[in-house]
């Protein structure tokens, strides 16, 4: 629903919507051309998902919130927790899973099941995603430290 909702009201977030064509190249190539591999999948969807209902709320406040004053103070009180989740679930966790993912298919334990190239496909795909949301969250984080050092928050009280 967020590739056709993209495709429709914002066909220039680039971004966003190759994201969703690789999410979905890795999706079909599992389930339709070699029917193995969803296990993997499925975790590595689980930890992108944990962080949707908090990414949904996040963006709309941040779309929203020079213009209302209710959604600031939502973008204020979303974003440190969303930023926190998505730092576990997409710089640690995701990185971590995909390793041991990587590692099992070098060891050769999907040889005769999963081709090379599929495998190889999902984990260039796979890890260019996650490193475009390590680079997007490592924004975000700076930008909010900036945001925070503008503000005065963190420095000493005399």
């Amino acid at each position: 629903m967020d590739l056709i909702h993209y495709l429709i009201f914002d066909p220039n977030d680039i971004m966003f919507i190759g994201h969703h064509l690789a999410t979905l190249f890795v999706f079909i190539t599992c389930r339709f051309l070699v029917s193995h591999g969803g296990f993997s999948i499925l975790v590595l969807l689980i930890l992108a998902e944990s962080t949707s209902l908090l990414q949904n709320l996040w963006t709309l406040a941040n779309a929203r919130r020079f213009e209302d004053e209710f959604a600031a103070k939502a973008y204020s009180l979303l974003s440190v927790p969303f930023y926190v989740l998505y730092t576990i679930a997409r710089v640690i966790l995701g990185p971590l899973f995909v390793y041991k993912m990587g590692y099992c298919f070098l060891r050769g334990d999907a040889d005769g099941i999963i081709p090379k190239w599929v495998w190889i496909s999902w984990i260039v795909v796979i890890v260019t995603a996650i490193a475009v949301s390590i680079l997007w969250i490592w924004n975000l984080w700076l930008e909010l430290i900036r945001e925070w050092h503008h503000q005065g928050i963190g420095k000493k009280v005399q």
